[in-house]
């Protein structure tokens, strides 16, 4: 067990898999909304980006696709400041990313007293960040964090996505996402995009498949694990797309631990070379 009560979220090997045996090159990767380190409203509010920096080192996965991320606001700085651990003095990104992981950071969304974005935080060496917006109407501001990210000895590009609330702006957005990767990711090259899709009504599978993306799904048939709510997940909100790569291994960590961090629960997959 590790400090905070996270149990170490690193997957086991394939029931009959030899012994020692490494078989083909895996990825594991994560996506987490970290509803921007904070919970609650008024007098209940609590800072949660301490625990979610033991929870993130928790993960153990060589990529973590990051959304609601904070890299400055100036009132809830004011506030936790004089709390127990204090507002870190570094952004969340950064603060968040354990040893050794390199880090890529934009903002998407401008506010009166901050900012927030999409994050990226590698065990690999990361190429030019890039950043796209797709925001659908001025009251929800939305882009894409790409980054190209050296593993296996070849470039595999990472898109950190963070979708609207309204399905007709989600599908105008997989048409943007369409769009920038055509004209940014190379054709053939191995590619994951992952993030909160806001899709409650399971639509835009088809959509994607139509970029060339196909969902990570758990090989054996089990259902698409739920990350929303945190307390009571019913949706399956938070996604993982890939190509060429396949998923061997999928899972969402549970627990009071992680139910209180965030309003979403992260989702795991292991990745495979397709």
């Amino acid at each position: 067990m590790r400090p905070g009560g996270f149990r170490h979220s690193s997957f086991e090997a394939p029931p009959g898999a030899p012994a020692g045996d490494a078989g083909p090159a895996r990825l594991k990767v994560a996506t987490y909304n970290i509803h921007k380190g904070v919970r609650g409203v008024g007098p209940a509010k609590r800072l949660e980006i301490h625990n979610l920096g033991l929870g993130v080192e928790a993960l153990d996965a060589d990529l973590v696709f990051l959304q609601e991320v904070r890299h400055f606001h100036h009132r809830e700085a004011r506030q936790f400041d004089h709390t127990f651990f204090g507002w870190p003095d570094e952004g969340q990104a950064e603060f968040l990313a354990p040893t050794g992981y390199q880090v890529a950071y934009r903002t998407n969304a401008v506010t009166r007293h901050g900012e927030h974005g999409n994050a990226l935080l590698s065990r690999f060496p990361l190429g030019d960040i890039g950043h796209h917006d797709v925001s659908d109407h001025r009251f929800e501001q939305r882009g894409l964090l790409h980054v190209p990210v050296r593993w296996q000895g070849q470039e595999l590009h990472a898109v950190v996505a963070h979708l609207g609330l309204m399905h007709s702006s989600r599908v105008r957005q997989v048409q943007r996402l369409a769009e920038f990767i055509d004209a940014h990711v190379p054709a053939g090259a191995r590619l994951i995009v992952a993030g909160d899709f806001n899709d409650w009504g399971e639509r835009l599978d088809p959509a994607m498949r139509e970029c060339g993306l196909q969902r990570a799904e758990d090989p054996a048939g089990r259902p698409r694990p739920a990350t929303f709510p945190s307390r009571v997940p019913v949706f399956a909100l938070d996604r993982v797309y890939t190509r060429g790569l396949s998923c061997t291994r999928l899972k969402v960590p549970r627990g009071s631990s992680w139910a209180r961090m965030s309003d979403h629960l992260p989702l795991l997959a292991e990745l495979a070379l397709a």
